[in-house]
């Protein structure tokens, strides 16, 4: 694409985080806003900001390239387990390995494509790369998800989880014993400097925090199964904040789980186990449980009974 043409920022985007402002203006999303930035496509004033940084009136911005077009979007079979759904909201479980919705490297077979299949309408909700998509899981997690099946609902829903009044609670097996039996991790989190896939605790990441409670105990392998509660919702939050004290999910090699402990499940033991929630339309309080998967439940039979059941 040839350079547009120069945008001169206005008085009613004053203070405005560049990202936001101009996925406000362009369309595209802030995650191609943010990549743009990264990869010095995009100047203001002739010069490279990060994408926290807060426009001025008269501020010009050059943007020399624009974002890669995303494969095109369509309906494909892949089993999707729909736990509840009607005019505005739709309820699923997904399964370990597959990938919410299309990126680099997974172009098709993503549950957005199962959910097209069976509700073309969410095409026109949202992103139009993600369709529908409110929050994500990661991967190799299991559990519940809700989707936007209209506009009302996708936007009530963004600002529901943003203000936190959406209830995610996860069951998390982990290495060793945290020392409190019932806590709060409170760190924020960053994309890490070593590597641009993973997440790390950083003085300059975002606001996370994370309640957990340890409800069993095995002395061999030295294991304790966690329920855990979400305050906030950053990439791989559980993950990260879990290995930041030395307590990695187990099977999660990406955040240090041991060759040892990873031989009792091939993927990360992390399953979204609840969702609440108020009907975003309705206001009817929504409450959504799902069990888990056989591959976790085989894990911990391998285990034997628990050493110490809180």
């Amino acid at each position: 694409m040839s350079q547009m043409d120069p945008i001169i920022v206005p008085e009613s985007l004053a203070q405005e985080r560049i990202d936001r402002a101009l996925a406000l203006i362009t369309g595209w999303s802030r995650t191609d806003i943010q990549d743009l930035l990264k990869t010095e496509k995009i100047f203001v004033n002739e010069k490279l900001v990060n994408k926290s940084y807060r426009l001025t009136p008269h501020d010009r911005i050059d943007i020399i390239s624009s974002p890669p077009l995303p494969p095109p979007l369509g309906p494909e079979v892949v089993d999707i387990e729909v736990r509840y759904f009607d005019e505005d909201v739709i309820v699923v479980a997904k399964p370990a390995g597959l990938v919410v919705h299309p990126g680099t490297g997974n172009e098709h077979g993503t549950l957005v494509h199962g959910l097209l299949q069976e509700f073309p309408e969410i095409a026109e909700v949202g992103e139009s790369g993600r369709p529908g998509i409110v929050h994500r899981l990661d991967r190799d997690t299991s559990g519940l998800m809700v989707v936007a099946r209209s506009t009302a609902a996708y936007v009530k829903l963004v600002d529901a989880l943003g203000e936190r009044k959406v209830t995610r609670k996860y069951v998390a097996l982990v290495e060793g014993v945290p020392d409190a039996r019932r806590g709060v991790i409170d760190a924020p989190i960053g994309r890490s400097t070593r590597s641009r896939t993973r997440m790390a605790v950083r003085d300059s990441g975002r606001p996370a925090r994370t309640h957990y409670e340890v409800e069993k105990i095995w002395l061999d392998p030295h294991v304790s199964l966690l329920a855990i509660r979400l305050e906030s919702g950053r990439t791989h939050q559980i993950r990260v904040h879990f290995s930041a004290i030395s307590h990695p999910v187990v099977g999660d090699g990406t955040y240090g789980s041991s060759e040892k402990s990873s031989r009792i499940i091939s993927r990360p033991f992390l399953h979204a186990a609840g969702l609440s929630f108020n009907h975003p339309v309705s206001g009817e309080p929504l409450n959504f449980t799902e069990p888990l998967t056989p591959d976790l439940i085989h894990a911990l039979e391998a285990l034997g009974p628990a050493q110490d059941s809180v």
